[in-house]
């Protein structure tokens, strides 16, 4: 059964993309040529573009999935995890007959993760006409927008950007001339760096805000710096962690950030929010499955930081969540 949230008129949340099956083995590094090794812990999860959707939903947000799998048995229980999650609209997520949905397997530890990935390329996504309000999506920007962004932008949908790391080495300023397309620009501190040729998560926000409205840098243990012409430089701390695997975090704070939006909440406790969802995430698991809940989200900060003021997660901001 799908599942969508009870006020969609506010405009959901559109997340397009591709979903992994994730086989993900903790407490591992790659063997050696010829060599066996013992996880100390096991999932199977919905990844890719699914993370930073669960995120979303668990975080209130009404939510929208586009994508597709195939119809083998890792794609058909990857479908079913999803449809299953309250406040996701599984609606657009498709299964194509005959095709091989896409599997990743991950060797992870709190400090390394090797992956390993098979996947049988589609042609591009469409968007329907009769998608309804979408009040923020979320893209990647390495490669042009599709054009189906450009067209949600004009009605008002906020465009949110992220990037990954560029095995090229070239950090190519095509990239960042991509920014004029977007509103929000939510890179790590490494990646931001490099493309700004700069020497800190500070300076690269700075000089990423020229470009465009408003720059988010993620910066692991370090929180998250943010600058934009209305607010000026806006920090958040994160909670100290012992990391069990730290895939998906940068998906789970995209997420959040993107639902404090939907909440109403303004840049710093939108900040907040993510970074606390993300340290929850790194605690657990792969991306998808170990994005929190409220409850959760509650419960870990009461012990995490009880001193802090955490009263925005109520349980009147966040019903039904």
């Amino acid at each position: 059964m799908t599942r969508t949230d009870p006020t969609p008129a506010r405009g959901a949340l559109l997340f397009a993309g591709d979903v992994y099956c994730d086989l993900v083995f903790a407490g591992v590094t790659a063997p050696e040529q010829g060599a066996e090794v013992y996880a100390d812990a096991f999932t199977v999860t919905p990844g890719g573009v699914a993370n930073r959707a669960v995120a979303a939903a668990r975080a209130g947000a009404p939510t929208r999935l586009l994508s597709r799998l195939g119809d083998d048995v890792l794609g058909r229980h990857v479908h079913r995890v999803l449809t299953e999650e309250p406040f996701l609209d599984t609606s657009l997520l498709e299964l194509v007959p005959g095709h091989q949905s896409p599997v990743s397997v991950a060797l992870t530890g709190p400090e390394d993760r090797s992956f390993i990935t098979y996947e049988e390329h589609l042609g591009p996504l469409v968007v329907p006409d009769d998608l309804g309000p979408v009040s923020a999506t979320h893209v990647g920007i390495a490669r042009p927008l599709p054009a189906w962004v450009a067209a949600l932008r004009a009605t008002g949908t906020t465009v949110v950007g992220g990037v990954g790391w560029d095995h090229t080495g070239e950090w190519s300023g095509d990239v960042l001339d991509r920014l004029a397309e977007i509103d929000v620009f939510v890179p790590n501190d490494v990646e931001a760096m490099r493309y700004t040729r700069t020497d800190t998560a500070l300076d690269a926000a700075k000089a990423l805000a020229e470009r465009v409205p408003l720059a988010v840098v993620t910066r692991g243990a370090d929180g998250v710096v943010a600058v934009d012409s209305e607010h000026g430089v806006v920090t958040a701390s994160t909670i100290p962690v012992d990391v069990v695997d730290p895939t998906g975090a940068g998906d789970v704070f995209v997420a959040a950030f993107m639902a404090g939006a939907h909440h109403g909440w303004d840049l710093a406790t939108r900040l907040r929010f993510g970074a606390a969802s993300a340290a929850f995430a790194v605690t657990g698991l792969g991306g998808a499955a170990s994005a929190p809940h409220p409850a959760q989200l509650r419960a870990f900060l009461q012990r995490a930081a009880p001193d802090d003021d955490w009263s925005f997660l109520d349980p009147v901001a966040l019903a039904g969540a």
